[in-house]
């Protein structure tokens, strides 16, 4: 398979994984599929190991926080490219944010070690057998992660802001 596009790969994934696509989309371009977080180091490793596929980097690890999504507030976005099939994919998991708990994929691809260790700094995703889950950027007295959407966007207790300078 040479120079895939998003009908044929969606076809070859829902052969080789069919029920562990909970759910896909096409948006930007870009093939999207949503799975079990137990399973995605298994379908990542054969998406990299699949001869016509060859799904052999890692662009992207980056966590998400939805607190309106009851059950799945916290999740995991995973980019692959196949530079020879020239295609990307999109693998997103989801999961509670009282059990904020995924596996780490250090074993498929050494560059998720430093995108693990931000998402944790960031999210609080804990990566299950991630050999050194520390804070990367934040410092470690922090007792929070930054990202997640759980404060206010700004301090409402300023008294040095007008909004009339704003036209408010």
């Amino acid at each position: 398979m040479a120079y895939l596009n998003n009908t044929e790969l969606l076809a070859h994934l829902s052969q080789s994984l069919g029920e562990k696509i909970l759910n896909q989309e096409d948006t930007f371009g870009m093939l999207c599929i949503e799975v079990n977080r137990n399973e995605i180091v298994d379908i990542i490793s054969n998406l990299k190991s699949d001869e016509n596929l060859k799904m052999q980097f890692l662009t992207d690890l980056c966590g998400i926080h939805y607190p309106d999504n009851k059950g799945k507030e916290l999740g995991v976005v995973y980019h692959l490219h196949s530079l020879e099939n020239n295609i990307r994919l999109r693998l997103k998991t989801f999961f509670s944010i009282e059990d904020p708990t995924c596996p780490t994929l250090t074993s498929v691809f050494d560059a998720a070690n430093w995108m693990e260790r931000e998402t944790f700094d960031f999210y609080g995703i804990q990566f299950q057998g991630h050999p050194d889950l520390r804070r990367i950027l934040n410092m470690d007295s922090m007792d929070y992660h930054p990202m997640r959407k759980e404060y206010a966007l700004e301090d409402e207790t300023r008294t040095d802001k007008s909004d009339k300078f704003f036209g408010r």
